[in-house]
């Protein structure tokens, strides 16, 4: 890696970072600041990371998982999903209140957040559901905050959007269940109840399983070189589709035999 190579994902982290704090609506990185290709882009990812936390003091909770979907991942042209940090200073316990102000535009995802009891070594053959559940020390009932920057979603990419730290803006957690083991967690059934209504799926309308979105991670996280440590989180997915709350709407989002997380939306 070259110094003028360094030196270029550092301008696009400062310039990302200037744009959060100046409430620029996202826009696809171009001209100088335009990404080669994905390795360049989780580069530019770290250097955005290292510059918000040296800026806040915060730390890395876990990492989440962006792009579960088939369709979303075709709409932006990759055939895999994107990871970013979830900062430790963004994660919140049930019953959360968030303000939209706080945002230029939020969305909500409903999960299973997998916490780890132990760290995740580099491996000689890829993690798999198997391989990668005896990491695994508990599961959490959670919301995803998602700060869109009100892209215009027929106009973005899939390298700007990792270099943004995957339009990562913090989780909401419900309580930690150890005792998981019995649950079959590619058909657990999901349930929201939002503003009177209902919505129902399975935490295996993510990738699958929650445990393969683990792996997946894991896997990518170690290519990369900052491997899964114990006590991180990983935000696995969303099962039912994003949501842009309005203001005083709430949600009660519940993993059965998992426990429930809630959040209410002020102005």
């Amino acid at each position: 890696m070259t110094g003028g190579t360094i030196e270029k994902e550092r301008a696009i982290a400062r310039h990302l970072l200037a744009e959060h704090a100046s409430r620029t609506p996202y826009h696809t990185l171009t001209g100088e600041l335009a990404l080669a290709d994905m390795a360049e882009a989780y580069r530019a990812q770290e250097a955005f990371i290292a510059q918000r936390r040296e800026a806040s003091g915060a730390g890395i909770a876990g990492y989440k998982i962006a792009l579960t979907s088939k369709a979303m991942q075709d709409f932006v042209g990759v055939g895999h999903p994107l990871l970013g940090a979830i900062f430790d200073d963004t994660v919140h316990a049930s019953s959360a209140a968030i303000s939209l102000a706080t945002f230029q535009r939020v969305g909500i995802e409903f999960e299973l957040a997998l916490r780890l009891g132990r760290d995740v070594p580099a491996a000689p053959a890829r993690y798999d559901a198997e391989s990668i559940a005896p990491f695994v020390d508990a599961v959490i009932p959670a919301f995803e905050l998602v700060e869109d920057r009100n892209a215009v979603y027929e106009n973005f990419d899939a390298l700007s959007l990792v270099a943004d730290n995957a339009w990562s803006a913090g989780v909401i957690l419900g309580t930690p269940v150890a005792d998981w083991r019995g649950l079959d967690l590619a058909a657990t059934p999901a349930r929201l109840e939002a503003n009177g209504e209902v919505e129902t799926a399975t935490t295996g309308a993510a990738l699958g399983s929650p445990l393969n979105a683990l792996a997946w991670a894991a896997n990518e996280l170690g290519t990369q070189g900052r491997p899964l440590s114990a006590g991180m989180i990983v935000m696995t997915g969303s099962t039912m589709k994003t949501r842009f709350p309005a203001a005083g709407e709430a949600f009660r989002y519940g993993v059965e035999g998992v426990g429930e997380v809630r959040l209410t939306i002020s102005p």
